[in-house]
């Protein structure tokens, strides 16, 4: 077959074809970088009463105290009104909030304008969200971000594409007929994983969307899902901890003070300093690792010293900085510094031998996709609690 130009790669919308807009909460409290700071915030809620009570919830159009709202899927969070809750705070669940930011957030469906429930009914073990990120024309960091943690970053980044429509890693959420295409041009069936790992390795911004270019060339193919899948061990964050050579590794060179307040770095020698502490080697590739435009340390650091309006519930947390989070800090640096190695690997991979443009999908009846292929699937197979106790009807 003819090779076909970039401007015909296919789109990520039409291979993997359900998405969903991102979670959005309403309000920042029920999310927070350590999970005691979450149980805090529940207690000093619960020990207001009225219109006290109210103000320090914050209300929106789509959440009050007195919302009657149904249990989110897998969670067994109460469905009474939140004005009448006297209860323990539920146990907060891990979240992604941002580019390789994890958080903690309290999983109540009383407290989030828009839970988005359909991605909890998929949320498992198996799962990966693709999270699409804010493009910034000419700026450095990868489109696409995959998570094995349900992504709640409050409204930021774009659309959220499960890689399962089906817990249990059941039903590819691909467009039907794909892999099979695939198996004819490229002589073997790539599984859901695999056409995972190629697209993130390949993505990137097109005229009209996120692009992912497919190749019919069987080494090409591999050396892609080879890349993709070393990306997908270090932003999925589920396997061993990762570790850079002796020699490379970060380490607390000067004690992190209680408080930092400001986070600078000096290439020179290759030094991140938190106020007086001081952390060494960071390569200069982790300091400028960006993502939509936006330094993924800096931000990480402003949401875990950010202090909230004294007197609301965000300015409950921790009095000084945990340990815990000085770990945390160096295995970020440790998986910004992995991958940055890997992005190089990506300008290094070419996408030329025959790649499979749109025409040839829509003559192979792969696209365009079936608008049920466009929706969630259903996946309730079990009751879940509905408002005030009852019931939801299936």
């Amino acid at each position: 077959m003819p090779s076909v130009t970039h401007d015909d790669a296919p789109l990520l919308a039409d291979l993997m074809p359900w998405s969903v807009a991102p979670p959005r909460t309403g309000r920042g409290w029920p999310t927070a970088p350590d999970a005691a700071s979450l149980g805090a915030r529940w207690d000093a809620l619960l020990g207001a009463e009225g219109p006290d009570r109210e103000a320090l919830f914050g209300s929106t159009r789509s959440r009050t105290p007195r919302s009657a709202v149904p249990q989110l899927p897998g969670q067994s969070t109460g469905t009474g009104r939140l004005s009448r809750e006297s209860g323990p705070c539920p146990e907060p669940v891990r979240v992604l909030h941002g580019p390789f930011d994890e958080q903690w957030l309290i999983p109540d469906h009383r407290l989030i304008d828009a839970a988005r429930p359909e991605l909890w009914r998929v949320a498992d073990g198996r799962q990966v969200f693709v999270v699409e990120q804010t493009v910034v024309p000419g700026a450095p960091g990868p489109v696409l971000l995959a998570t094995s943690l349900l992504p709640f970053g409050a409204g930021r980044g774009g659309r959220i594409r499960p890689l399962y429509r089906r817990p249990g890693g059941l039903e590819p959420n691909l467009a039907p007929g794909l892999t099979s295409h695939l198996a004819t041009r490229l002589g073997r069936l790539p599984d859901a994983l695999d056409v995972l790992a190629w697209t993130v390795a390949v993505a990137r911004p097109g005229p009209h969307g996120r692009a992912v270019p497919l190749t019919a060339d069987p080494e090409v193919w591999e050396r892609g899902v080879e890349l993709g899948r070393a990306m997908l061990r270090l932003t999925r964050r589920d396997g061993e901890r990762p570790k850079l050579p002796g020699g490379r590794r970060p380490y607390v060179r000067a004690p992190l003070p209680a408080s930092p307040l400001e986070l600078r770095y000096d290439p020179d020698e290759e030094t991140l300093f938190l106020g007086e502490g001081r952390i060494s080697p960071v390569p200069p590739h982790v300091w400028d690792f960006e993502v939509g435009g936006v330094r993924v340390l800096e931000q990480w650091f402003t949401e875990r010293t950010g202090a909230g309006e004294p007197g609301t519930l965000e300015a409950i947390g921790p009095a000084s900085w945990p340990q815990s989070r000085t770990s945390e800090l160096l295995e970020l640096l440790t998986v910004l510094a992995l991958l940055g190695e890997l992005r190089r690997r990506q300008v290094e991979l070419t996408v030329r031998e025959v790649p499979i443009g749109t025409d040839e999908l829509r003559a192979a009846g792969v696209l365009p996709v079936p608008e049920a292929a466009r929706r969630p699937a259903s996946v309730l197979d079990h009751h879940e609690e509905g408002p005030e106790g009852q019931f939801a009807l299936l």
